[in-house]
């Protein structure tokens, strides 16, 4: 009878449920596209402005310093205002950066509306996950994170090659009008799709001190990784300067959190849970893994192979064909059986697929590597959908939002990090040869990708301690069904 009563939970998602997921996909194009065409377009800009690239590079690191700010506000937004009317709100946010920065006339100005943009995408992707979770009640999270991923998992692919098609026909501002359409639908879909927020009685009230300490550590670390592929390492000031002072803000608000008698901004007492911070952990991997070898392999077919920007593009949508094939299948077996094993399979194609550009050379048979993209992708794929379904495995209702600001955090510092590591380690293998020593070139590349591939088996160790769902049997119903019930399981999801 318990078996029976679980199964349709597992195989039929919520009508409402799935519209939400559909209508947060739409809105979450905008910044997902949005950040992988502007890095395209950097070198565009420059020269149109007049400026160098140590100063248009602030376009990039502006909004990614703005993102970090606004991702722990988000959580009090979210409990003050309700999901729907946040989530809102960072729409229109993104949607006025956007028009702000087509419009722009300087460099200066286009870094402030920049930061505007960086502010409303801050305050998107972790509302966006906790209204995903509270509209499910924490049912099917597998299926529903496969949605909301396809995003996540074309923006790196597409967004290169949609830029590099839109700067060559029209003109680098074309890429900001882009946004326009998609936020004015995705706010007119929110209006009409998301439920209207149940919102508590008790308002809650902003944590300002712990916003002082958090925020600004979030951006100094974001800030200090980035600096360290400009500066070859961590022996500059502008890397380990901030880097400290990151360290030494976290480190305070920890303490603070675990003394203060209010709700803090980020609930650090969730990591006691082993789940819970094997899934951070991960997290922090798989931006690694997947940010760092995006860096890396575009320019492989670039400098190595002698690829347009378009071409190299191209070259990388087996490994985007890869993680749409996944993605289904993996949220599916994540919510019967746990995330341990597909998270420890994952990760098995992704060092597969990605060991045979740590061998590559100018002469590598394309076709093979474009099959090598595919088995990536398709890891990838899977590995993204289990970690986030798992990390919000046993969590009541009220700590869903402080479990967005924290994935989202683990996880934008693994993005920067891996890119930052990667190339590193590229560069100064590179430096002092010449275009034409290809061989030299492919060689940096490949320690690079051996690199991707230790991040890649070391990140099978946090696996190993991501919980387990048990397939039959009476046990699995409380991991399905949200009941009003004390917690007595590790495992299940109450309201």
């Amino acid at each position: 009878m318990n078996t029976t009563n679980v199964k349709p939970a597992k195989e039929k998602l919520d009508p409402v449920v799935l519209r939400v997921a559909i209508i947060l996909v739409v809105g979450a194009l905008a910044p997902l596209f949005d950040s992988t065409m502007v890095n395209v377009a950097l070198h565009t800009i420059a020269t149109d402005m007049k400026t160098g690239l140590s100063t248009v590079q602030w376009i990039t690191t502006g909004y990614v310093l703005a993102m970090g700010l606004a991702v722990p506000v988000s959580g009090w937004d979210t409990e003050r205002f309700g999901g729907k009317r946040s989530y809102l709100f960072s729409l229109v946010l993104f949607l006025v950066g956007s028009v702000c920065s087509m419009l722009s006339w300087n460099i200066e100005s286009m870094i402030g509306f920049r930061v505007i943009q960086g502010l409303g995408a801050g305050l998107m992707m972790p509302t966006l996950q906790t209204e995903l979770v509270q509209v499910s009640g924490g049912r099917n999270l597998g299926r529903i994170m496969a949605i909301v991923s396809i995003p996540a998992l074309l923006g790196p692919i597409l967004g290169p090659v949609l830029g590099g098609i839109v700067i060559s026909s029209l003109s680098w501002r074309a890429i900001f009008w882009i946004n326009i359409p998609i936020c004015i639908i995705a706010i007119v879909l929110a209006l009409w799709g998301i439920p209207a927020d149940k919102l508590s009685e008790k308002k809650a009230s902003l944590d300002v001190f712990g916003m002082l300490l958090l925020s600004p550590a979030f951006a100094l670390l974001i800030y200090g990784i980035a600096e360290i592929a400009k500066h070859g390492g961590f022996g500059s000031s502008a890397v380990y300067v901030p880097l400290i002072l990151g360290i030494v803000l976290m480190a305070s608000y920890i303490i603070y959190a675990l003394n203060t008698k209010r709700e803090p901004a980020l609930n650090v007492r969730l990591f006691q849970s082993v789940n819970f911070t094997a899934s951070n952990i991960l997290l922090i991997f798989s931006g690694i893994i997947t940010n760092g070898a995006m860096l890396m392999l575009p320019l492989y077919y670039q400098e190595v192979r002698g690829a347009s920007a378009l071409s190299a593009g191209l070259w990388l949508l087996p490994q985007g064909i890869g993680m749409l094939l996944t993605r289904s299948w993996a949220g599916k077996v994540a919510d019967r059986d746990g995330s341990r094993n597909i998270v420890l399979f994952s990760l098995a194609a992704v060092a597969i697929g990605t060991l045979p550009f740590a061998f590559a050379n100018a002469d590598t048979n394309l076709i093979l590597l474009a099959i090598a993209l595919l088995i990536r992708g398709a890891g990838l794929g899977g590995l993204f959908i289990a970690i986030m379904m798992s990390a919000y495995i046993g969590l009541p209702k009220e700590q869903v939002p402080h479990a967005s600001i924290s994935t989202r955090i683990f996880q934008t510092i693994g993005g920067a990090f891996g890119s930052a590591i990667l190339a590193t380690v590229a560069q100064p293998q590179t430096t002092g040869h010449g275009g034409s020593d290809l061989q030299a070139i492919a060689g940096a590349f490949n320690v690079s990708f051996w690199w991707a591939i230790g991040f890649t088996v070391a990140a099978a160790i946090p696996a190993l301690f991501l919980a387990m769902n048990q397939k039959s049997g009476p046990e699995p119903e409380p991991e399905l069904e949200l009941e009003p019930e004390p917690q007595s399981e590790p495992q299940s999801c109450h309201e």
